[in-house]
């Protein structure tokens, strides 16, 4: 039989093979999907009266719309425990967070509720080698607290606000964390002299770590201010975004807070290079603030890199 001119036809050897090689082909492993970066993991601190359970509904949201992400809701100080003074908790918080962060080497995500929004806060300034990429501020009292609540009347039954200072401005008080950050505007030079926590983050009084806390509060990559005025808890609702009454009850924004103009501790900083996001949202509980899905896939998924 001739052949067409130019070409060879195959071996009848090749053509016994080529069955087995077409089945070989079918048997070699797919090549691997082009590698994506993997998700930084994701701390929780819980806040006042709390535990790890309330957090579910977060987790759950977290694990849907990025798999795979290491997710630690840190069970401490749960409960009425979360009463214990916030420097107490701090040092049991930065125990548990240090090897979570050590092993993190593309830095680590923070989301603090309320209380624990202090507590991450602290964190942040005392921590000098932090990893911290997003810290998400949860409806966290941050420039502190001047509210009759209902935590506040079971914990202080006779005490209203007007004269709550009396308490929580004695060294007595200060052992309740709830008095860490009451802040009573009536009443500065008390809050300044006797707050042994919040006056001291805010560096708004001397002390010898200001320069130090400063500087490792600045190694944080974004601050996300999440808080809302249907919130009933947080008083006034604007301390979640560094906002606070003045001694005539009117409350200042962040920008016209002497721990802003001052640049205390970093806010004005960090706001000059774009590090500040503000995230107000109405209609939203305090005890709602973690399980709310809208809020969930607008505050706080766009920055969990």
């Amino acid at each position: 039989m001739l052949g067409l001119p130019g070409r060879r036809l195959p071996s009848a050897e090749f053509l016994l093979l080529l069955p087995f090689l077409l089945l070989l082909l079918l048997l070699l492993p797919a090549a691997p999907a082009p590698h994506r970066a993997a998700y930084k993991p994701v701390i929780v601190v819980h806040g006042l009266f709390d535990s790890s359970y309330s957090f579910r509904h977060l987790l759950e949201y977290i694990n849907e719309t990025h798999p795979g992400t290491a997710v630690t809701v840190l069970d401490l100080f749960d409960g009425r425990e979360s009463l214990r003074p916030l420097w107490e908790q701090v040092q049991g918080f930065r125990e548990a967070v240090a090897p979570i962060m050590a092993k993190a080497l593309q830095g680590v995500h923070l989301i603090c509720y309320s209380q624990g929004g202090l507590v991450c806060r602290a964190l942040l300034s005392v921590m000098d080698e932090h990893n911290v990429d997003s810290f998400i501020s949860l409806s966290s009292p941050q420039m502190g607290q001047y509210g009759d609540t209902n935590y506040l009347k079971w914990l202080f039954p006779t005490s209203m606000r007007s004269n709550l200072y009396r308490i929580c401005y004695s060294p007595w008080g200060q052992e309740f964390s709830i008095c860490n950050y009451w802040h009573d505007p009536h009443h500065d030079d008390l809050y300044l002299n006797a707050s042994s926590f919040l006056a001291l983050i805010n560096g708004e009084r001397d002390h010898p770590n200001a320069t130090a806390w400063r500087k490792n509060f600045l190694r944080l990559g974004r601050l996300v201010l999440i808080g809302g005025p249907d919130d009933g808890v947080i008083t006034p609702w604007q301390s979640s975004f560094f906002g606070f009454y003045d001694a005539n009850e009117t409350v200042l924004e962040m920008e016209k807070q002497l721990v802003y103009l001052r640049d205390s501790f970093g806010l004005k900083t960090l706001l000059a290079r774009g590090a500040i996001v503000r995230c107000p949202m109405a209609g939203i509980s305090h005890t709602a603030w973690h399980s709310n899905r809208t809020l969930y896939e607008t505050c706080i998924e766009p920055w969990l890199s």
